[in-house]
């Protein structure tokens, strides 16, 4: 952002500060020297204060006093900041790292990194603002298109079941319970089903075999092999579709 510093970082070593990289590849710059004046001044952090259990220093407070104030309050808000700050930079840190890493800059465009097996995967639909081709855990890196799609078709049903799961969890908290008999032969009344988890134990032997049934029929009514729609999502309910394109994709990207 603000550029280099004029000069030289090194007169010995003739190294300007002009002549150092940004990011990761200033590492490679750095003399010898300079290490040890690294490694000296964390030497210094850690000795020169003891920080042992039930001291100032074991709960950070090593004198530098910029975030204190006299009111209890205010000081706490300053310290809780301090903290959420901190665990942000960390995250912060290690993005700018893997981004320098893959671009060969901290602020690196991501369209200079052509090597990337994710590129087949990047204008796949839920790719989209903010984080883009979205995959800390390294899933795609193989860049498998077959694998891919397996994954996508799974994280579909999932999705689908979850926003189902949590329409059936939060709308008898909302709307009340049916009138009327769950099971009659059980003499189990809506009514007497609690909500959320509890109700698990409440189910009838001859409902669960209702829903493994349903599921079962979900699964074996269609064919669902690669390549078929119903490989994609597509079961012939058309409630997201649209004849505009763009449309379409918004609302199935939603």
């Amino acid at each position: 952002i603000t550029g280099k510093l004029p000069g030289y970082l090194s007169p010995s070593a003739g190294l300007k500060f002009a002549d150092v990289p940004n990011g990761l590849a200033a590492i490679s710059k750095v003399p010898a020297a300079g290490w040890g004046q690294i490694l000296a001044y964390m030497a210094f952090c850690e000795v020169s204060q003891d920080q042992s259990p039930g001291t100032p220093a074991a709960a950070g407070d090593f004198g530098f006093k910029v975030l204190t104030s006299s009111d209890p309050e205010e000081k706490t808000k300053k310290l809780s900041a301090e903290l959420a700050n901190g665990r942000l930079a960390m995250m912060a840190i290690i993005g700018m790292f893997f981004q320098d890493g893959l671009t060969g800059s901290a602020w690196g465009d991501w369209a200079n990194y052509t090597a990337s097996p994710l590129r087949a995967f990047e204008n796949e639909l839920g790719v989209q603002a903010p984080v883009g081709f979205w995959d800390p855990a390294g899933f795609t890196a193989d860049g498998s298109v077959e694998d891919f799609q397996r994954r996508r078709q799974t994280e579909l049903k999932h999705g689908r079941i979850s926003m189902l799961a949590t329409m059936g969890y939060i709308t008898p908290e909302i709307t009340g319970k049916l009138p009327g008999y769950l099971s009659p032969s059980a003499g189990l009344k809506f009514a007497d089903v609690p909500n959320g988890l509890a109700a698990i134990s409440k189910v009838p032997a001859a409902g669960w075999g209702q829903i493994l049934a349903y599921m079962a029929f979900c699964e074996v009514s269609q064919d669902q092999s690669p390549g078929t729609p119903a490989a994609a999502g597509d079961f012939g309910f058309k409630v997201l579709t649209s004849s505009d394109p763009e449309e379409k994709t918004k609302k199935l990207s939603a």
